[in-house]
């Protein structure tokens, strides 16, 4: 199969799964409003910097390591060597993992109230750590997948996640009205857990009928030296994107945590300012990401796409991909910039029923061709093995973002975070531009 076709059946693959998967979240985040209320949700979106800092520790870095260097050996006809770095990474993550849940259950009080300055997260966070022991099982063995660029199976564990994490907590909330008691939001926690352990099962019972793991494994342990080989170029690999990953979410954690305690300084009470972080991360982002499905499986599939064309030495393959690939997603943001200006006043009061959501939808809506093409385009850095200049770009992202919450919010609101998006996003897609234009026009590709 041509490449170009390989790419094109990927992204219709993961693209079809993502807007299921993206779909049943819209509504299932209007059931979650509707339910528990904009408060509810701000708790809820509140632990999620925890969560994404926790997988970036245990996961992130290795998924993506194991994509690039399960790539490099599918093109040279090296499929046992993948398959035996399948399973370090997925010792080496569920390790990771374990400990991370112990500390975090440990600890859960003192990082509810010094680190996310809410003390009612703290049943939350005590839930949340049960998932990252399967997220690191599930991670891995769709970086696997994806390196070898087949995404059937991380598509199919991608929308059994998201139904199963769904009907739990419909099906709690069910009871609970059956019964006469009524849930927090802690059930939403419930089903995310619940959606991880499930997408993981499928996961490892397709992996254990499709390639022999186990018994590859045992083969591999009778020749130490090389198996500790491949272990090595993993963890060298997956320990620099491991911690610029941890840098990475540790400033989103802070910029996220800290949009509360600003709106407090504008003048909002505590209530107010968590509500309004709940119709900021629990509508109003949701609805502009909503068609980044289509960008997202871009930027998966072209990873190992262009990690593979590096290795091959095909130059003229790998221009046109990037220049295709990124004028498409520049075009689609476009598109979605217009339909957002034009409807995102009606979204917010008809679907979510608040008038708050459509302002930012409106205000957001200019950030989209932007938004979409940056993350085909640090997809593309990253490929090329320039991760330490993805990290720099989206650092810098990172500081303007933080900037505008510690100097914009306190003077005019939530108007002032809006507006450094806008900033941040708009930064990243011209460095990131700059210098893929120098790194095609050169003519060695080291």
């Amino acid at each position: 199969m041509s490449v170009k076709r390989t790419i094109l059946k990927g992204t219709v693959i993961l693209t079809l799964t993502g807007f299921a998967t993206r779909f049943m979240g819209f509504f299932y985040r209007i059931f979650l409003s509707h339910t528990f209320g904009e408060e509810g949700v701000g708790l809820y979106q509140l632990i999620f910097p925890v969560y994404a800092l926790c997988f970036s520790l245990t996961s992130a870095g290795i998924e993506t390591a194991l994509a690039r260097c399960v790539a490099k050996r599918a093109s040279v006809g090296k499929k046992k060597e993948a398959r035996t770095l399948l399973v370090t990474a997925m010792a080496l993550s569920a390790s990771l993992s374990v400990i991370v849940m112990l500390v975090l259950q440990r600890y859960a009080g003192a990082v509810a109230a010094q680190f996310l300055q809410e003390e009612r997260c703290t049943d939350l966070i005590i839930i949340l750590s049960y998932a990252f022991p399967f997220a690191s099982i599930h991670s891995c063995i769709v970086g696997y997948y994806l390196g070898l660029k087949e995404t059937k199976i991380p598509a199919f564990s991608q929308l059994i996640e998201q139904i199963v994490r769904i009907l739990s907590v419909y099906i709690f909330y069910l009871i609970g009205m059956k019964n006469g008691t009524r849930f927090g939001i802690s059930i939403a926690v419930v089903g995310l857990v619940a959606g991880e352990i499930a997408s993981s099962m499928f996961c490892l019972k397709i992996m254990t009928k499709k390639a022999p793991l186990y018994q590859s494994l045992a083969r591999k342990i009778t020749k130490l030296p090389e198996y500790l080989s491949l272990a090595g170029e993993l963890f060298f690999l997956s320990a620099p994107l491991t911690a610029s990953r941890v840098l990475l979410n540790l400033l989103q954690s802070i910029e996220a945590v800290s949009i509360p305690l600003k709106l407090q300084f504008h003048g909002m009470s505590v209530s107010q300012s968590l509500s309004v972080y709940g119709v900021l991360t629990g509508m109003a982002l949701p609805c502009v990401l909503f068609p980044s499905a289509i960008t997202n499986s871009v930027s998966t599939m072209l990873l190992p796409t262009v990690a593979e064309a590096q290795t091959l030495n095909h130059e003229r393959q790998m221009r046109n991909i990037i220049q295709k690939s990124v004028c498409c997603c520049v075009l689609l943001g476009s598109l979605c910039c217009t339909l957002l200006l034009l409807a995102g006043q009606w979204i917010g009061l008809v679907i979510f029923n608040s008038r708050s959501a459509g302002d930012y939808i409106v205000t957001l809506a200019w950030m989209c061709p932007f938004l979409y093409a940056n993350t085909t385009l640090i997809s593309i850095i990253n490929g090329i093995g320039k991760t330490a200049l993805s990290f720099l770009i989206n650092t810098f992202s990172l500081v303007l973002r933080i900037f505008s919450v510690f100097y914009c919010i306190p003077i005019f609101g939530i108007e002032g975070y809006l507006l450094g998006l806008l900033a941040s996003q708009l930064a990243s897609f011209l460095l990131c531009i700059l210098y893929l234009s120098h790194y095609l026009r050169s003519p060695k590709k080291a």
